[in-house]
């Protein structure tokens, strides 16, 4: 749904209205951004009470200008990592709304719908093809969106809590785990632990690292201390059962399609990633 110049702007001044200030310095060539409602597959849940998103199962987003690929391509936010970041608190209208406070899959609703609408639903990237390293180009339709929708199985004793997070029992240790859904800060910070780890040379730990960010409470101790040493000696099928509730509480929307390699003929499906390069096809 989208908003024209007129209903953004109101109705048109009558000719013997005073003329303002600000009418007076107002360019000629003033425009206002249209706007459309993405849906967001979190339909405002895993949110705290709170939080603007709460119980909301739209967001108003801009159309891209020019100013926001100045922010895509700029050198020094893509050096930093938060070119993507500043992208998405830009063209949200509400600026009540952080996007680093927004659930990955809302952010990852909102960057494809930002994507169309800025330059259509063709997405044509290079793909090296996983069974005979051949590199050629493939072409996403971003109109075939998988969207998954939270929901809760009671045979995996699952419940939200108040506070938006979600709670259960693990089948071996029998501890009562509460645990969040992970946010656009919590992604960046886990990028950041993963890339320092890397320049330092140091083991890779992403599932762990990945509960010990995404685990609230163990048993009622909310210290880190405690959720670390219970992360770090978590049974594998209390593991398992943690990311198969993490999954199916998980709201999320992604860009899949059937790839097959012209020189071998490997087929599988491949999932976009979202990156900033996501918003540049001609390069």
């Amino acid at each position: 749904m989208s908003r024209n110049n007129i209903d953004r702007m109101g109705a048109a001044p009558s000719a013997d209205a005073p003329t303002t200030e600000t009418t007076e310095k107002r360019s000629p060539l003033h425009f206002v951004a249209p706007t459309e409602f993405v849906d967001l597959p979190s339909k405002g849940f895993g949110y705290d009470t709170s939080h603007p998103m709460h119980g909301q199962d739209t967001i108003e987003i801009r159309y891209m200008t020019a100013k926001d690929e100045d922010i895509l391509t700029s050198k020094t936010l893509l050096k930093k990592g938060v070119a993507i970041e500043r992208f998405l608190d830009n063209i949200i209208v509400n600026k009540n709304v952080k996007a680093s406070s927004l659930l990955v899959g809302d952010r990852n609703a909102i960057i494809i719908a930002a994507r169309i609408s800025g330059y259509g639903a063709d997405y044509t990237t290079s793909v090296t093809c996983p069974a005979c390293e051949t590199t050629g180009e493939f072409n996403f339709d971003l109109n075939k969106k998988r969207v998954h929708e939270s929901s809760i199985d009671e045979n995996l004793n699952l419940s939200l809590t108040e506070t938006g997070n979600f709670k259960t029992v693990m089948p071996l240790s029998k501890f009562e785990v509460v645990f969040k859904l992970l946010k656009g800060k919590d992604e960046i910070y886990l990028t950041k632990l993963a890339s320092n780890k890397a320049k330092g040379k140091l083991e890779d730990n992403l599932l762990t690292d990945q509960y010990k960010r995404m685990i609230v409470s163990v048993e009622g101790h909310t210290d880190p201390t405690v959720i670390n040493s219970f992360v770090d000696n978590l049974p594998t099928k209390d593991s398992r059962f943690i990311r198969t509730c993490y999954k199916m509480v998980n709201p999320d929307v992604k860009i899949i399609d059937d790839y097959s390699c012209t020189a071998c003929g490997f087929e599988q499906e491949l999932e976009v990633p979202f990156g900033a390069d996501f918003f540049w096809p001609d390069r």
